[in-house]
């Protein structure tokens, strides 16, 4: 399997209008961004281009324009962020990550609940 590239916040922005819908011309991409963020159509074009150079988008030409679709999905790189954070910030581990959370008051009751929830999946094999 090959890595999956570092992407940029703004980067982001464009990989998930390409996650909820693909291909896409730039054109539509920005539309679809326009409420999120006040970018040019040249911005976009930009940030499709860098992710063209990271192997996350591919391209087909159709006609006089291009359209775009991740290469990669949503999971494979969320995947890869948080392995990232968690070896940077806690040395792989999940319970520095959650304790540290609990020690600033970060955790909701539903947080609870939910990390509960799975820990009890988890002792259960699941």
């Amino acid at each position: 399997m090959k890595p999956i590239p570092q992407i940029s916040e703004a980067e982001s922005v464009v990989m998930e209008a390409l996650w909820t819908h693909s291909p896409r011309s730039a054109e539509e991409v920005a539309a679809a961004i326009g409420d999120e963020r006040a970018w040019q159509e040249s911005t976009v074009k930009t940030l499709l281009n860098r992710l063209l150079r990271k192997n996350a988008v591919k391209v087909l030409k159709d006609g006089r324009r291009y359209l775009y679709s991740a290469a990669i999905t949503r999971e494979q790189w969320l995947h890869s962020e948080s392995k990232g954070f968690l070896d940077r910030l806690f040395d792989g581990r999940v319970a520095p990550l959650v304790a540290h959370f609990s020690r600033h008051r970060k955790l909701s009751k539903a947080d609870l609940e939910e990390l509960k929830r799975l820990i009890g999946e988890l002792d259960d094999g699941k």
